[in-house]
């Protein structure tokens, strides 16, 4: 009887674990978090100088993802559309992008404020890329950034 116990309660903690945080598949109209929609959209650029005015902007942008966390799908990279990028993390880390997400084109409804990003948080950004040491190593000072927070994300 305690060996069927134990059976039944791995079985059941294996189950569980898998079900946990597992994103759908990254296809036109998916949503994830809170979800939005195609509408009220403004330019990442827009979004920038609103952050840069006022210290913060709330609404929806667009753009083509360029890079999703390898380790769990916990941040992600918008192209901004002149070959730089803008980091999005998700509201309350309460959900996750698949990692086949790059390529894709998304909105995003939330907010956006300047960061500084310390040199150990860029390096643990950089190791759940999968950058090579070198390129790690080479990061040696904080910098300040625009980073998004979203709360619902849509797949274009």
């Amino acid at each position: 009887m305690k060996k069927l116990s134990f059976v039944l309660m791995a079985a059941f903690m294996s189950v569980a674990a898998l079900a946990q945080n597992s994103p759908k598949p990254a296809e036109k109209g998916v949503t994830y978090g809170a979800g939005t929609e195609n509408k009220d959209v403004v330019t990442i650029a827009n979004m920038e100088e609103q952050v840069q005015s006022a210290g913060k902007f709330s609404g929806k942008i667009t753009g083509k993802v360029t890079e999703v966390c390898q380790e769990k799908g916990c941040w992600m990279k918008v192209d901004k559309g002149n070959g730089e990028t803008i980091m999005v993390k998700f509201k309350d880390y309460a959900f996750f992008m698949p990692k086949n997400l790059a390529g894709q084109t998304v909105v995003l409804e939330g907010d956006a404020t300047v960061k500084e990003v310390s040199v150990k948080q860029q390096k643990h950004y950089a190791e759940d890329a999968g950058k090579s040491k070198e390129e790690i190593n080479k990061i040696k000072e904080a910098k300040k950034e625009v980073q998004f927070v979203a709360k619902g994300v849509l797949v274009l």
